[in-house]
């Protein structure tokens, strides 16, 4: 008997069905419709915060000890924790009632509600963590723009729905200083053109793959890819496992509910 039987067979008596979706989660993840999906990203409109440092690492971006958790959300009030507030920052906190770093950039009043993020060369640099591109976007960046990444980040990014655009050290120098200088300063970023424009139309083209930039203009994340490609042979499995286990057809349509 596989793992997936023995887990239904100990919950079956004991545990509701709302009960046991909550508890065991990953089981209902094949016949419902995802509930959380990446969002598309076409062309980005957006207000700019400037991050004027090199080599920021993944532990920055969302220190070690919040990594704890088995979710994928909840990470944005703690996304640069430790530049972010004046005390050292602990799971559970509440974010609201800590002292903020009055010298920290981003905490600066003109940049809230930023979704564009300037930064320096190998940005996102340490360990592989993939929180990092989740604690960005749920600060509330969509793009940040560098001359360079760190491999890994780059693509934990792009398959999460953050765009990472590199462009020129020499043209990023000049929107450091066109952000700084300009009180409510945005950008737009056309993924469909490549495009970084400027506010007086200069642009800077940028490379993304032609199937990340697919991916990432359609809402698909490597799930949403599975399953846009393989539909019908998923849905043959499911009928197959359930006419071998018709047991398990209560749970599926609760899960279709």
């Amino acid at each position: 008997m596989d793992i997936l039987n023995i887990v239904l067979l100990q919950h079956h008596f004991s545990k509701s069905l709302e009960e046991l979706e909550t508890s065991v989660p990953s089981l209902f993840c094949q016949k419902q419709e995802r509930k959380t999906k990446m969002e598309k990203f076409t062309v980005l409109n957006g207000l700019v915060a400037p991050l004027d440092r090199s080599n920021v690492d993944t532990d920055a971006i969302i220190p070690k000890q919040f990594l704890k958790s088995i979710y994928r959300t909840g990470y944005g009030p703690n996304c640069f924790d430790e530049w972010r507030y004046l005390d050292k920052g602990e799971p559970g906190m509440d974010c609201t009632k800590r002292p903020l770093n009055p010298d920290f950039v981003l905490n600066e009043p003109r940049y809230q509600g930023a979704s564009i993020l300037l930064a320096r060369k190998n940005f996102g640099c340490g360990s592989s963590r993939e929180h990092a591109p989740w604690a960005l976007m749920q600060y509330g960046f969509r793009c940040v723009i560098a001359p360079s990444f760190a491999d890994i980040f780059y693509s934990n990014s792009l398959k999460n729905g953050l765009l990472p655009v590199m462009i020129p050290e020499l043209v990023l120098d000049r929107l450091f200083e066109d952000c700084k200088a300009t009180p409510g300063y945005k950008l737009t970023v056309d993924l469909d053109q490549q495009l970084v424009i400027e506010p007086s139309g200069a642009s800077t083209h940028f490379d993304v793959a032609p199937f990340r930039r697919w991916a990432m203009m359609n809402g698909f994340d490597d799930i949403g890819i599975t399953l846009s490609r393989n539909k019908q042979a998923i849905e043959e499995y499911e009928a197959k496992r359930l006419a071998e286990k018709p047991w398990l057809a209560p749970t599926l349509q609760q899960t279709e509910a």
